[in-house]
């Protein structure tokens, strides 16, 4: 395991590379440390569920954790905040060891929420659900480093792909395009070797991946398995 460092001296990478982020929603919480060391070889980033059993159904982990695990790891965190209330806890999150946060255009007060997380230093996401159109994202493209397509409702993990969103992934990344915009294009829900290249083509650049990953007996493997089946697809977009 690594130690961690200062979030300055943790880099997101360029805009528009590939990364793969490991999601912990499907780690073992008894060993999470320890799954997070094994996945670091293979991963450019952790990605954080954080979820409030309000605005979704489920509950999992909060910034004491996260500050935990900051102690162990040197990793870019990448946190998802399904929550109905993010902006009460976003300072918290930055003080715990939050890279960047991601929060959903469906809560509203969005305007408000970008402007928070940029106070705090943070790296400043926008995430949408399946069924929310490009059009409720779009007037934030120029103001966010990152777009979240969720390719399922969020809540559960294992859940299987939703590829009737990659279409609104390909207007992310013609806006994108057009815009000559910074902006990574994630996206979050049934990724693994067969799915990441679909997602890679419509334009996503960064792969969150959780059973595929921690489900496999090696975590690392899975996650380079799943960098290799993109390598063919994939673009370096700029």
């Amino acid at each position: 395991m690594t130690g961690g460092s200062p979030k300055g001296e943790r880099d997101a990478g360029h805009h528009g590379d590939v990364r793969i982020a490991p999601s912990v929603l499907s780690a073992d919480f008894g060993m999470l440390a320890e799954q997070v060391g094994e996945v670091a070889r293979a991963a450019d980033w952790l990605h954080v569920d954080v979820m409030d059993g309000h605005f979704v159904p489920n509950v999992t982990i909060g910034p004491p954790v996260v500050a935990s695990l900051r102690r162990h790891s040197s990793l870019f965190f990448d946190c998802h905040l399904m929550m109905t209330e993010p902006g009460r806890y976003l300072d918290d999150f930055a003080r715990a060891g939050a890279d960047g946060c991601t929060v959903h255009v469906e809560v509203g007060d969005t305007d408000e929420l970008v402007a928070q997380m940029r106070g705090l230093g943070l790296r400043t996401g926008l995430a949408l659900n399946p069924d929310t159109p490009f059009e409720a994202v779009e007037p934030y493209l120029d103001h966010v480093d990152l777009v979240l397509c969720m390719t399922v409702f969020p809540g559960f993990g294992g859940q299987s792909f939703i590829a009737e969103v990659m279409p609104k992934v390909a207007r992310v990344r013609a806006a994108v395009e057009a815009g000559g915009l910074a902006l990574d294009i994630e996206v979050d829900g049934g990724i693994d070797p067969e799915t990441a290249p679909v997602a890679a083509r419509a334009g996503a650049n960064v792969f969150v991946a959780g059973s595929a990953v921690f489900g496999h007996p090696q975590p690392w493997e899975a996650a380079e398995e799943i960098r290799a089946a993109i390598a063919p697809t994939a673009h370096t977009w700029t």
